[in-house]
């Protein structure tokens, strides 16, 4: 299908009445305990989208009620039926590719060109892998003289998975595939802010899902985190979001002692050498300023340029940056859109404002951006800083905006040092047409995902995570299923 502004405001057009959702428990859409609902916006326009039901305590009860109830028949179900089943959900995520687009657009305020050509098949190749995943969960045997020794891999049970507002389509699929081919049965907390498309998807797949395999609540994280990660019949949690929400999470799972898997945030260093492709270099670091607004954890927001090279490439990379069409985000032309919430509008501005205070030197950007026909829309002009040193809480904390902080260097040592020198270690880019050089960068940064040559260049079946404060335990690929399992070994005496 072509993507055409037409298309997307024609499908843009079925949302224009809000639509309330209600939790998804047990295969039916049901209302609240408290009956409050929470209102999401479109943060181009400020119009409202819908109203999801903010759950409480009762409400995660009854979902996991739900989840423990239908995993005993959905954990010893034929591998190859939670096979079709699994299939059945990508086919429907890519029959209805641009609408799946357009609903995260609407809701999160991402240029209609990403969501359409990023968000969706990322959000696919993360499925994909899972389809005969199902057939994995198997263990071992050997042999000793007197005895024979059976290893089984179980599904670890109902399992807590809680995701976040950047890039909810794309996390609800990194989530849900590893645990339903494995056996598992779940219970999801969407975003308040952001979880339109996921909401629309959860109606969708809702028939291809025996009822309690999957159960969805929606609210606020205080009022449904601890009552859903401490009730005794969850066995799992898997999140991702912010350090700080993050460090509650493992405090609450330690009351049962259940396991995590955390993708947490990022400051990442994209490495620009004086042998860099300085045209391809400009290309990626423009990349990994905007994606997704800078609204994303593996943002390259911290760029080394090399001094020999710093003259020609900042007047580069500022062109490009300045030539970024930014706009109505349903215009496939547009390539940024607005920021995803007020809060996050006004949490970015502050710290640009903070990295002046701090020292640092507004190169390009740093303001609101008025744009023509959506003046109420949530904009911010992409922003490198100059000046900047490591010690700068700007430079340590993730503002989750398009806000780049340009680092200066002719000593590679030094270089990584100052590349390491962050609680964070999620992901990393190096530019450079000497092979063994990559390999050397690559190995010394402390971080768990690194792009050569090109920022962002992700590839199905691509090893997700990250080291230090960046979070634990491997995503997106067939190994996460050992997070869903458990072993078991029956010793046969002979």
């Amino acid at each position: 299908m072509e993507l055409t502004i037409e298309a997307t405001r024609k499908v843009a057009e079925q949302f224009q009445q809000p639509r309330t959702y209600g939790h998804f428990i047990g295969g039916e859409w049901l209302a609240g305990d408290s009956g409050d609902l929470i209102e999401l916006r479109n943060p181009a326009t400020q119009a409202k989208l819908g109203y999801i039901q903010s759950g409480n305590a009762v409400d995660v009860r009854r979902a996991v009620d739900a989840a423990h109830a239908a995993f005993p028949k959905w954990s010893r179900m034929y591998p190859a039926e939670r096979q079709q089943i699994i299939a059945g959900i990508i086919q429907k995520l890519r029959d209805r590719r641009l609408e799946y687009a357009v609903m995260e657009t609407l809701n999160n305020g991402k240029s209609i060109f990403e969501a359409y050509n990023f968000d969706i098949p990322i959000a696919l190749s993360f499925l994909e892998p899972f389809v005969g995943a199902a057939f994995e969960v198997k263990g071992e045997t050997f042999e000793v003289p007197d005895a024979t020794v059976l290893s089984f891999r179980e599904p670890i049970g109902v399992v807590a998975q809680i995701i976040p507002w950047n890039v909810p389509l794309i996390m609800f699929a990194l989530k849900i595939g590893p645990a339903l081919a494995a056996g598992c049965t779940i219970v999801l907390k969407p975003s308040e802010i952001v979880c339109l498309a996921v909401m629309e998807f959860v109606k969708d797949i809702a028939e291809l899902l025996p009822p309690g395999v999957l159960n969805v609540v929606t609210g606020y994280g205080p009022a449904i985190g601890e009552p859903l990660i401490t009730d005794p019949r969850v066995r799992k949690v898997a999140f991702t979001g912010s350090r700080a929400t993050a460090q509650k999470i493992i405090t609450m799972a330690s009351a049962n002692i259940i396991p995590q898997t955390m993708e947490l945030g990022g400051k990442s260093a994209h490495i620009i050498c004086e042998d860099a492709d300085l045209e391809a270099a400009a290309e990626s670091a423009v990349m990994g300023n905007i994606v997704n607004k800078g609204e994303a954890c593996i943002a390259g927001t911290r760029l080394f340029v090399h001094r020999k090279i710093a003259d020609d490439f900042l007047p580069l990379l500022k062109s490009k940056l300045a030539a970024v069409p930014q706009g109505d985000p349903l215009d496939p032309a547009v390539v940024l859109g607005p920021q995803a919430s007020q809060m996050q509008y006004d949490k970015i501005l502050s710290y640009i404002e903070l990295g002046k205070q701090e020292g640092a030197r507004v190169i390009m950007g740093g303001e609101r951006a008025i744009i023509p026909g959506f003046e109420q829309g949530l904009f911010i002009q992409p922003t490198l800083l100059g000046d900047v040193r490591s010690d700068m809480r700007v430079m340590q904390e993730e503002i989750f905006g398009a806000v780049t902080g340009v680092f200066l260097w002719d000593d590679e040592e030094e270089m990584l040092c100052q590349a390491n020198d962050t609680t964070y270690g999620l992901a990393g880019g190096i530019f450079t047409r000497d092979l063994s050089r990559a390999h050397r960068i690559a190995r010394s940064l402390e971080t768990g995902m690194i792009w050569v040559n090109r920022y962002l260049n992700f590839k199905p079946n691509q090893w997700v995570g990250g080291h230090k404060a960046s979070g634990f335990g491997t995503e997106g690929v067939r190994a996460t299923m050992d997070h869903y399992t458990v072993m078991k070994s029956i010793v046969i005496n002979l």
